[in-house]
């Protein structure tokens, strides 16, 4: 498991090591809602205004809710067009920060119109504070609030062709926040364009532009209907001919080249929109990796793994799976893993964590697909002394891979089986001989061990073929 374990005491006696089991399993599905929670979390722009509303020391005060008349007064003040109509507006948004002021604002009948009306206006500065208290409102963690603001959406996208780059990054969270709260937001967004719109968005020379592009996307991709109601919405074609990957991969290298050693809280949220978008786009069945040819972005990737191994393992998942997209085809990103030496690195991870350990083996396995020059220097670096301990575990799914990884070696590199013998391994595929899912895989390995060194890359083994099949 990744992070540190703290000591502590506990029950002792027959039954304590079953507590302490139970206690870590809680503690784990725990870190598991944590991490999905931060994946799916909200994002709020806020300017500092905790000084012009009493607070100190930048520190966040939270307003008190407004009685019902109170928030009726504020409305009716935005609606008065007066010159204190902005100062209104101002103290609304405030206000609009508290959850139960803003379930009194959504039930006032005009309410959301009067925001629409300010926020299509032609007066920038009502533009924008109209813009802000919508943010607000996107923010709440009330499923009516967000589904309140339904009518608002056609004008956000409208708006994400805008000049302004704070404007259009406004729009952009906004829209990321309501896709979150709401289905039916987004079942309103896939036929009003939204698709086409934010590859419009790819082609901004902006940074926070794009960031708020890599949120809203993560977002949708995130949904539990994504899979048969939006992803095939998702246009990748035109995402890719418009010149996202490349794109995305800029702005992955600018964030890696600029992580400092301490990296701040929250920086993970905005790596992992950009890792999950680039993974997506790189899944799709075309020539796509050949666009990022691009040696540093495995740079990028590893001193992102560096960074926030410990304290955010989640992003750790997030760049295995990107570089295993990057390594699933074209042997590109193959060759530079093993040229750059970066393979090291990547096998320290295996012990991480039983998905940390499947997604290496699966990178492992798709460099040694390239053939006997790749498995020859995998053979070289030396791999086979750290998969070893792999074969001991009681994890099924990544002793598979394992196996896997080894009847590539085996079939392209025989020198491998070689080495695998004299080092004991095939005591560890002996025990498997019983494992009703590895089994069969287990002693097919076992059959091409067993052969004389130099037979005609194993391809009398019938049987080992078809176990690997």
């Amino acid at each position: 498991m990744w992070g540190r374990r703290r000591r502590g005491f506990g029950p002792s006696g027959s039954g304590a090591e079953e507590l302490r089991a139970r206690r870590r399993e809680r503690e784990a599905a725990l870190r598991k809602a944590r991490r999905q929670e931060q994946l799916v979390s909200k994002r709020l722009l806020r300017e500092d205004t905790a000084a012009e509303e009493g607070g100190q020391d930048g520190a966040e005060i939270v307003p008190d809710p407004l009685s019902e008349d109170e928030v009726l007064e504020l409305l009716r003040g935005v609606q008065r067009a007066s010159e204190d109509r902005k100062r209104s507006l101002s103290r609304l948004r405030w206000a609009l920060q508290n959850k139960e002021t803003q379930q009194k604002f959504v039930r006032l009948d005009g309410s959301i119109r009067t925001l629409i009306g300010l926020f299509t206006s032609s007066l920038a500065d009502m533009q924008m504070e109209a813009a802000r208290c919508l943010h607000e409102l996107s923010h709440s963690s009330d499923p009516a609030v967000a589904e309140a603001c339904l009518p608002v959406t056609s004008y956000l996208l409208t708006y994400l062709s805008g000049h302004s780059v704070e404007f259009t990054e406004l729009c952009l969270y906004t829209l990321g926040n309501l896709v979150v709260e709401s289905e039916a937001v987004r079942k309103q967004l896939l036929p009003q364009g939204i698709i086409p719109v934010l590859a419009s968005c790819i082609q901004s020379p902006h940074e926070a532009v794009l960031e708020g592009l890599g949120y809203v996307l993560s977002q949708l991709l995130q949904a539990k209907e994504a899979p048969t109601e939006i992803i095939p919405h998702t246009a990748n074609a035109a995402l890719l001919s418009l010149g996202a990957l490349p794109a995305l991969t800029s702005l992955l290298l600018d964030l890696a080249s600029e992580i400092p050693q301490d990296a701040p809280e929250g920086l993970e949220l905005l790596v992992c929109p950009v890792l999950r978008c680039l993974s997506n786009l790189l899944a799709e069945e075309t020539d796509c990796e050949v666009q990022i040819q691009d040696e540093r972005l495995l740079v990028a990737l590893f001193l992102i793994l560096q960074c926030f191994l410990q304290q955010h393992p989640f992003i750790v998942q997030e760049c295995l799976w990107l570089l295993n997209n990057l390594t699933a085809d074209k042997p590109f990103f193959c060759s530079t893993l093993l040229g750059l030496d970066l393979l090291p690195a990547l096998l320290q991870l295996l012990p991480c964590s039983q998905m940390a350990s499947v997604l290496v083996l699966t990178v492992l396995c798709n460099i040694a697909e390239k053939g006997p020059a790749y498995c020859q220097q995998l053979h070289q670096q030396p791999a086979l002394p750290l998969l070893l301990p792999t074969l001991t575990l009681p994890n099924p799914e990544v002793v598979g891979q394992c196996l896997e990884l080894l009847h590539l070696l085996f079939l392209h590199w025989p020198e491998a089986a070689a080495d695998f013998v004299r080092q004991g391994g095939h005591r560890a595929l002996e025990q498997h001989q019983s494992t009703p899912e590895l089994q069969e895989r287990a002693r097919a390995l076992l059959d091409m061990v067993g052969q004389p060194l130099g037979a005609s890359t194993f391809s009398p083994c019938h049987a080992t073929l078809s176990a690997f099949s």
